[in-house]
């Protein structure tokens, strides 16, 4: 064995050493969610569910399904509603050069930087008097304020990388701007949209903040708020608040494993220039 190969070596097995430190609570998690009640404190644990149950996984089918609910429903729409600012105005500082676009860009850069729980006490006072607090349209509002101010810097980087003679043929052909982007620019944008839709959708899921603050103790309320009222309400029941994280982890990491190849296309698009 060459010197080559014995650090190619010693470099895959760290790598495969830090990935499973990484995702061990990930496993245990899951181990947990099946582990019966009787066997929760048994010193030493179980590395593996011997006698595996599943009433941790009934009691999220009978508890936690209206929460998964809404949290899809809030995601779905942020994904919706993020694209359809993000993208036209990404184009329209790749492409269209509005006067004022870098001071746009930065304050794009500087609205990411304003701590969460902030903007969380903004528009509680503004939903109070418009009477959009513990509203579903209101999460997704105040969600979409996280991802279009990334999605359109990731938009606006991935347009401008499109030809200008492709946009000049269209206006040539008598597309307007609106056509040439709906028509060119945003069917060529596809690993932009996925990416922007993946971390938007991400977001949205996993928030808690802008939940807690604006829907807690509303008719509606995200899987995150479940959990947390889950854990306070069945603090000894650790197979069934587990198995809800399980549940809760699921739609995100399938979509990631799924979208993976788009996201790494989307992101890196435009940082190096031809």
């Amino acid at each position: 064995m060459n010197r080559g190969t014995s650090r190619s070596w010693w470099k895959t097995a760290v790598g495969l050493l830090l990935t499973g430190v990484m995702l061990f609570p990930v496993y245990w998690m899951v181990n947990v969610s099946f582990t019966r009640d009787q066997d929760m404190r048994k010193s030493p644990p179980d590395l593996f569910p011997a006698h595996g149950t599943l009433a941790g996984y009934r009691t999220v089918l009978d508890e936690q399904l209206p929460y998964l609910a809404t949290s899809l429903v809030v995601a779905l729409g942020t994904v919706v509603l993020t694209v359809a600012l993000a993208a036209p105005a990404g184009y329209a500082l790749a492409k269209l050069r509005p006067r004022g676009g870098g001071v746009l860009s930065f304050l794009l850069l500087a609205a990411q930087m304003v701590p969460g729980i902030i903007m969380a006490m903004g528009f509680y006072a503004i939903y109070l008097q418009l009477g959009l607090l513990q509203t579903v349209p209101g999460l997704i509002v105040a969600d979409s304020t996280l991802a279009v101010p990334f999605a359109v810097l990731i938009f606006t980087a991935f347009m401008s990388g499109i030809p200008g003679e492709l946009l000049q043929a269209a206006q040539m052909d008598g597309a307007h701007a609106l056509r040439t982007f709906w028509s060119i620019v945003l069917p060529m944008s596809r690993n932009a949209v996925v990416t922007v839709s993946l971390f938007a959708f991400l977001w949205s899921w996993s928030d808690f903040v802008f939940a807690n603050t604006l829907v807690n103790g509303g008719a509606h309320e995200p899987i995150t708020l479940g959990v947390y009222h889950y854990i306070g309400n069945n603090n000894q029941e650790w197979n069934a608040i587990m198995a809800t994280a399980v549940v809760a982890s699921l739609p995100a990491a399938v979509i990631l494993v799924l979208a993976q190849r788009y996201v790494a296309a989307g992101v890196t698009t435009g940082a190096v220039k031809d």
